[in-house]
């Protein structure tokens, strides 16, 4: 355990000393937000409306921005052939990698998404199933995202090949993380969309770490 959080805090400290890749995912969730109003035009009853799948789609393609780096680094400077002799397997070097890449993406993401929701006039009763569902459903962005970036590691701009190969995998992730939010919204039960989202996270944890780490075999290979 004291290897796997070494490489969390590894891949934190990176991040920080960058800095630019938490900074384009923020802006880009808020910029892609902040353009709705401007387009299907300031009434309120529409912007509440709206305000779940956009928010959600928003930060579903901000997500992405950063996975093309999430192992590219590695294998640019050769650590990544380092990591897969190490004593700890690399199923947990994957895990590891993704926690730090949630960390520094998708709990920004969801840290900002009330206040970006209160911009879309959505209402209050929405906000808690909001933010529980990007609690539990960025992980999974994450995870899933892991195997993307892990086929297209060994390949120069892989960047449009990772959102070709895992958009359709977020796709329950997305219809779930707003039907969340709308049953909330409209005084219905969230608790059914958020225990769906609960399992593919506890789905997602054994399975993507072991899908990605073959890959990143294979690429290493």
């Amino acid at each position: 355990m004291s290897a796997f959080w070494c490489i969390v805090r590894r891949d934190l400290r990176l991040a920080l000393r960058r800095g630019g890749d938490s900074v384009n995912v923020m802006v880009f969730f808020v910029i892609a937000i902040t353009l709705f109003p401007f387009g299907v035009g300031p009434e309120s009853n529409i912007l509440a409306r709206i305000a779940p799948g956009v928010i959600w789609v928003a930060a579903l393609l901000a997500a992405m921005l950063s996975l093309d780096r999430l192992f590219r680094d590695d294998y640019d400077d050769g650590s990544l052939e380092l990591l897969t002799l190490a004593p700890l397997a690399l199923e947990f070097t994957v895990l590891a990698k993704c926690l730090a890449h949630w960390l520094t993406t998708g709990l920004l993401l969801a840290a900002a998404s009330p206040l970006l929701a209160l911009m879309m006039n959505m209402d209050a009763d929405g906000f808690a199933a909001l933010l529980a569902a990007m609690l539990l459903g960025t992980p999974v962005l994450s995870l899933v995202g892991a195997i993307g970036a892990a086929l297209t590691v060994s390949l120069r701009r892989g960047g449009v090949l990772i959102s070709l190969l895992v958009l359709p995998l977020f796709i329950p992730v997305l219809i779930f993380g707003v039907g969340a939010v709308a049953a909330a919204v409209y005084g219905l039960a969230a608790r059914p969309h958020l225990m769906v989202l609960g399992a593919m996270l506890l789905a997602a944890l054994p399975l993507c770490p072991w899908a990605a780490a073959a890959a990143l075999r294979l690429s290493v290979e």
